[in-house]
């Protein structure tokens, strides 16, 4: 189970950013979780900083996402660092610090800019946190 839920965690970390993906994102996470499952060598259901190697998106954070330094990454450790970037992304969007991300701000991502208008629920020409939060529950859902 708990290799699993690492191996789930590492997938949508590795693959999340604050835009959709496109319509083979099924396909990618499944190529994803095989290659996870080929970098875990010893089964362990944690990536090592050697085993990250072969992840490259991992491996470059590996030190960022291995927060008590261990040279394990968990999955406790990917959903933080996942969260934590998350934020990141959203502040480098969010140029004028508002809280929001208009269409002009959202050119910067050009696959947010791409759904700006499903995700702009309420039609107001700005795109918030919880309207993106809202997106993603969409998304997990349809995903089922």
């Amino acid at each position: 189970m708990k290799y699993t839920t690492l191996l789930a965690a590492l997938g949508l970390a590795c693959a999340a950013t604050v835009a959709f993906a496109g319509d083979n994102e099924g396909a990618g996470k499944a190529r994803m979780v095989e290659r996870l499952k080929a970098a875990d060598t010893d089964g362990n259901g944690m990536i090592s900083k050697q085993e990250a190697q072969a992840l490259p998106r991992i491996a470059r954070n590996f030190d960022a996402i291995d927060a008590n330094h261990d040279g394990q990454v968990t999955m406790e450790e990917l959903h933080a660092f996942h969260k934590s970037q998350r934020g990141h992304h959203w502040k480098k969007l969010d140029t004028d610090g508002d809280g929001r991300i208009s269409r002009d701000e959202a050119a910067k991502a050009p696959r947010l800019a791409e759904h700006f208008s499903a995700i702009d629920t309420n039609g107001d020409g700005f795109l918030t946190p919880e309207e993106m939060k809202a997106a993603h529950a969409r998304r997990r859902q349809e995903a089922k």
